[in-house]
This record gives C-alpha cells, structure tokens and sequence, in this order.
C-alpha cells in the first residue's frame, strides 16, 4: 500500500495535531481525543483495486465522533464505509446499536452521527461503497449499521479473506480483472452482511421493538414520496402482513400514520418564520407529497384550512 502519513519522525509532542490535521485535510467527519498519555503513532496507507479505495489506518487508543456538522460538511451521503478490523480492538455506536470488533471481524457505518473508541495498536482497513450497491439487496443500512459481522462466521472470514488477498495480489492484476474482483469482494460482503442479518431476525423480537423501528425509519424518511408500507415492512425484515397486525394491535394504520407524520411535519414547516421564504409546492414535496394538490386536499381535511390560510394565521400570531 502506498503511505500518505505518518506520524515516524515527527516530534512526539506534535504527532496527534498532524494527525488530526491529516485527517481534516482529507475530507474524515471525526473529531478525535486520545485516550491514554504514551507517545502517539499513526499510519495512513491506500491502495486501488479497480474502483476500490481500500485505506489502512493504524493508530493509538483514541476516542472519535462523527457529529452531524462535520458529516453535513463532507457531502458523502450517498455512499458507506466497511470496515475490516486488523488488528486491536474497537468498539463503535451508530442508530442505537453498540458493537464490538476484534480481528477477522468487519462492521458497517454510515454517514450518520457515530462513536467510536479504539485501543492501542488499532489497525483497520477502510472501504467506502455507494449506498445503492448494499440497500438495493439488503434494504436500509439502519438495518446493519454498527452490527458486527463476526470473524468466527465461514461467510465473513472468506470475505475477510479475500480482501486481505485482494489487497497483496493487485499489482498482479490487469484493469479489467480487478474490477471484476473488486465486484467479487462487495458481492461478498452483501453476502455475509445478508447472514448476519438472518441470524439476527430469527431470534424473538417483541412487537413494540418492531413498531418502534418502523415508526424511526418513517421519521428517517418522510420526505421520500415512495415510502409506503410494502418498503416498510422490507426495511424492517418482517412481511406486510405482520407490520399490518403490529401496527392495529396499537389502533393504528400504516398508511394512516406515515400521512398523519406527513402533515404534522408539513404544519410545523408552515408554522415556522424560518421555512416562511420556501413555496407550498417545494415545502411539500420535501414532506413526502407527490403533488401540491394532494397535498393542499389532505391538509384542508386535517386542519380545516389551506396550508396557506395555515400558514398566514400561524405567522400572524408570532409576536
């Protein structure tokens, strides 16, 4: 691999700041502290495979967040990051999961608000992935994020195996084998993240955990006009039927319920002098709606006004 950084050299009392100023430099949504007071060492190396950036970074026991300005700033939302433990031990936090990682393991993180602590002589390999390529089989990362796929599973120590093989043996491809590796390798890492996830769905889950994810992906994904409850129930792993049944035993409808959040979202954009320069249709769509018209009918019926009646009234009463 090719080394981009490197803390050898450098004066022991400055090595974390270039670290942390590398990284800034390169475009990483973290804030990082250190977690313990011995000399800091880190490692930054890359290396292609047809169109695949796979990054090695070792470092010290630090502790990283990820926070929603930083990721809003990098502009990365349309893609995701596999990461193969090497070597130490990380633990990592994303969408209300909490996981370990040790080596032979792989996790996945999205471009979310995230933590993360590693310990000393942590050495990982970092792989960024559109986010198409995984949700188009596997359906929401919410679904995966921070889940750790275990070293001790056949399918994840073949994929661990072969990135590792991948990585030694790529200045011995030409351009077209490479790609058709690198698709190899991600068509692999579908495949044990899809394991995983039928591990995980086997076990009891009760119906309120389900109806409690199902309404947190909606609030993720109001503003998408095709979420319906077929995408639903795929993005929570369980059938229609089922998501059906969870959701009456609560008196509620899912169709009901995604429009009832739609419209209360619409309301609190209406009410709100900071989205009074935005127009009903853009404001509408932004909530889910497909049309203005849709939209000015179903929010008359709840409010008994048009949303622009609503939205002079409530302006109005601002003092």
């Amino acid at each position: 691999m090719e080394a981009l950084f490197s803390t050898d050299g450098l004066n022991p009392q400055h090595s974390f700041r270039r670290w942390r100023e590398t990284l800034v430099g390169r475009g990483v949504p973290l804030e990082q502290a250190r977690l313990d007071d011995g000399p800091f060492a880190a490692k930054l190396e890359a290396a292609s495979v047809g169109p695949l950036l796979l990054t090695r970074v070792s470092h010290g026991a630090v502790r990283s967040e990820a926070t929603r300005g930083l990721i809003q700033r990098n502009g990365k939302g349309d893609t995701v990051v596999v990461i193969f433990k090497l070597a130490g031990v990380s633990t990592r936090s994303q969408d209300d999961r909490s996981s370990a990682q040790r080596p032979g393991d792989f996790v996945v993180i999205d471009h979310r608000p995230a933590a993360h602590e590693s310990s000393v002589g942590s050495q990982s390999m970092f792989l960024e992935l559109p986010r198409e390529r995984l949700e188009s089989v596997l359906g929401s990362t919410r679904l995966y994020t921070s889940l750790t796929m275990g070293g001790d599973v056949a399918s994840t120590a073949l994929t661990v195996k072969f990135f590792h093989e991948l990585v030694r043996l790529r200045d011995r491809l030409d351009p077209d084998s490479a790609a058709r590796m690198a698709s190899v390798g991600v068509d692999l890492i579908v495949a044990s993240i899809a394991e995983r996830l039928a591990l995980e769905v086997s076990r009891p889950v009760s119906g309120t955990v389900v109806v409690q994810r199902a309404k947190a992906f909606v609030e993720a994904y109001l503003g998408d006009p095709t979420l319906d409850p077929p995408q639903l129930a795929a993005a929570m792993g369980v059938s229609l039927r089922r998501l059906q049944e969870l959701f009456q035993e609560r008196g509620q409808h899912i169709s009901d319920w995604i429009w009832q959040r739609r419209l209360e979202a619409a309301a609190k954009r209406l009410a709100d002098p900071g989205h009074a320069h935005l127009p009903i249709g853009p404001l509408a769509y932004g909530c889910g709606f497909a049309s203005q018209a849709h939209f000015s009918r179903r929010f008359k019926d709840r409010f008994g006004r048009t949303p622009r009646e609503y939205r002079q009234a409530a302006l109005v009463s601002i003092p």
